[in-house]
């Protein structure tokens, strides 16, 4: 069984998740640690202080690793951020041969032609939104969202026959600068970076588990300290991840203004605000709902730009710290957000139950919550990345799971 390390690096707390993977694709968590970041080690979802964030992994890590009894090297880390870019590809492709088998080689130029394509336009949209036409990308998760062969939906091209060849790849990109941080950080902590994963993406995966023909379809919304990260699953694939900048901090500091408190007082009312007395919590609602009708604009934005499906899935799910904030469920539940976007009915919101996700048993005593799902989520990208190394099974891997670079 390989032992697998999960390093969730969010903007307030650092979340480490050490788990078994056996060869079927299974996950055992044995360990799990968590710490706090100081408010100055994140920017909008990318490491800001390398450093900090290392002595605050560190935490994290040897709590996980007491609770493992053993130690994890081989790490999967998550990233996220505004100038991460997460897009669906579609390829058609006409084969002049028809009775020819697609073969391995045939494979591999097609998903190097839809990489650099997609490149090419992240590399644009990063340069629009930094005002620098020089700045590095480097590819983080590639997938295969569906392929069809003559009309006909498949799971694996190798092998078969036919013309007209329809691909739709998920592709994401991201900044040299926020990548090379978090090897920075994986080398100060004597860790062997396996792979470096988009966290809505890591998310989708978690909640699609090792089933290759899940008809799953959903809205994952990841609500962290920092960001709000949206991926769009449908029937079983994942149609794309936007990020935005507001996350949890946001309503703190303005429960911090609205109240007149430090932001460590702001922070736990907002936290424990079902437990207080009626007045302070009308205060911090008052507070709170000045931010949610941006925050839910942020959210209509992301999902505009989501054109792949014609009809987006009604279910969506939410996870990470501010998902427990109630006012935020409860609004995303009965407002008209919805009504200007091609949703067929009003859409259903749940938090992620982790005790749910697909091929993932528990051995810790230390509780699990949804805070932990994009953790379980980049363990599920690690047994990928693992499962579709060219040494063991080629390109018939990657092309089965995902698509990793």
């Amino acid at each position: 069984m390989n032992t697998i390390l999960a390093l969730d690096i969010g903007t307030e707390y650092v979340k480490a998740v050490i788990a078994k993977a056996d060869k079927k694709g299974s996950l055992e968590v044995i360990g799990v640690g968590r710490a706090k970041q100081a408010e100055a080690n994140m920017f909008s979802g990318a490491i800001a202080d390398i450093p900090a964030v290392v002595s605050t992994c560190e935490k994290a890590l040897l709590d996980a690793e007491e609770e493992a009894g053993e130690t994890a090297k081989t790490t999967v880390v998550g990233i996220a951020g505004e100038l991460i870019k997460g897009t669906t590809t579609t390829v058609r492709y006409h084969r002049e041969n028809a009775n020819k088998p697609i073969t391995d080689d045939e494979m591999n130029i097609i998903i190097k032609k839809v990489q650099e394509k997609a490149g090419e336009a992240a590399k644009k949209s990063v340069a629009l939104e930094t005002g620098n036409k020089n700045v590095e990308i480097r590819l983080i998760n590639s997938a295969i969202v569906s392929l069809t062969i003559d009309g006909y939906k498949i799971s694996n091209p190798i092998g078969f026959k036919g013309s007209d060849v329809v691909i739709q790849f998920y592709t994401a990109f991201a900044p040299l600068i926020h990548v090379s941080a978090i090897e920075k950080v994986c080398a100060e902590l004597n860790l062997e970076l396996l792979t470096v994963a988009v966290e809505p993406f890591a998310v989708c995966r978690a909640c699609l588990g090792d089933n290759l023909d899940s008809n799953f379809s959903g809205i994952v919304m990841d609500i962290g300290g920092g960001t709000t990260d949206i991926a769009v699953i449908d029937d079983g694939g994942v149609d794309g991840t936007k990020m935005f900048s507001i996350g949890g901090r946001s309503f703190t500091h303005q429960i911090a203004k609205g109240l007149g408190v430090d932001f460590d007082t702001a922070e736990e009312y907002k936290t424990d605000l079902e437990n207080l007395d009626e007045p302070l919590k009308k205060k911090v609602e008052a507070a709170i709902s000045k931010n949610i009708k941006v925050w839910i604009s942020g959210i209509e934005v992301a999902l505009e730009d989501f054109n792949i499906v014609e009809v987006l899935p009604r279910n969506i799910l939410l996870c990470g710290g501010g998902a427990s904030l109630s006012t935020l469920q409860e609004s995303l539940a009965v407002s008209d957000w919805y009504k200007a976007l091609p949703f067929a009915r009003r859409p259903i919101i749940n938090i992620i139950d982790v005790n749910t996700l697909p091929d993932i048993l528990y051995k810790t005593k230390t509780t699990i919550d949804h805070s932990y799902a994009t953790a379980l989520g980049l363990l599920r990208v690690g047994v990928d990345t693992l499962a579709g190394c060219p040494e063991e099974e080629g390109l018939k891997a990657k092309l089965s799971k995902l698509l990793q670079n």
